[in-house]
């Protein structure tokens, strides 16, 4: 998660446990807009799912909610089968997982059965292709089921999903990554930031996943959007921190630090 970062840097962030595993989350954001003639529900990514053996629930040490991702959106208020969107930031497992559920006769179907579900066409196209390096992190079993139900809406490059709600590209962690910038007028900006800011602690510049395809550019995505997140005084809601959900940015000597955070 912290890739050159020396451990006893990084363990003072996050402390790892005796097996060398550290505590994340899969968050999800849900948006409700009210602003047209209907209401769109919108879900930003859907969580890693339960598609895994209990060997490998053991071996991660996932923790699901009850009823998965439907519980939790039915726990906020929402009737899971009201969901009208979902924005995929990218379809790797963590992101996609709970995107699809058990049809009860050996396959998958869609989770939210009433959802357009959008991804970036360079992102679905790199999935049925990835790299030696990347390949684990994709799981079509996650994904694949989404295509031939006819809800998958593929997208070319930046876009606005409906008005003050624009996604951002980003393609230093994998390809076609997108980033939902959420506009709340006087109330400000949220960024859903993805993987390329993880966690709280992977606002220090050098601070880049293993998993990432190209750091170099992660590097210099990350420069630009704390610069203008700092600047305009956006929120940054953080996928895989497990103790902090968003947090705004301060200065500290010339450099871009976590400031007021939102706990959970």
């Amino acid at each position: 998660m912290f890739g050159i970062v020396p451990r006893p840097l990084w363990e003072r962030a996050v402390p790892p446990d005796e097996k060398n595993r550290i505590r994340l989350a899969a968050r999800c954001l849900l948006i409700v807009d009210n602003s047209g003639s209907s209401t769109r529900r919108i879900l930003v990514d859907t969580g890693i799912g339960d598609k895994f053996k209990d060997k490998e629930k053991t071996i991660f040490a996932i923790e699901l909610p009850d009823d998965g991702i439907r519980g939790s959106v039915r726990r906020a208020g929402v009737d899971p089968d009201s969901i009208t969107d979902i924005v995929i930031t990218h379809l790797h497992f963590d992101h996609v997982g709970g995107a699809t559920e058990p049809d009860g006769q050996g396959g998958y179907r869609p989770t939210f059965p009433n959802a357009t579900v959008h991804v970036q066409r360079r992102m679905w196209k790199w999935a049925e292709h990835p790299t030696e390096k990347d390949a684990r992190s994709f799981r079509r079993d996650t994904y694949e089921a989404l295509a031939p139900a006819g809800c998958l809406h593929l997208l070319d490059g930046p876009t606005e999903i409906v008005p003050g709600l624009s996604l951002i590209l980003s393609e230093g962690h994998t390809v076609g990554q997108q980033l939902p910038l959420l506009d709340g007028g006087d109330e400000g900006k949220l960024l859903f930031c993805g993987d390329v800011i993880p966690t709280r602690a992977h606002i220090h510049l050098p601070w880049i996943m293993g998993y990432d395809l190209y750091p170099l550019t992660t590097l210099e995505e990350k420069k630009l959007l704390l610069a203008e997140a700092l600047e305009d005084d956006w929120i940054l809601f953080l996928e895989h921190d497990a103790t902090v959900a968003a947090c705004r940015l301060s200065e500290e000597r010339g450099h871009v630090v976590a400031g007021e955070a939102y706990e959970i």
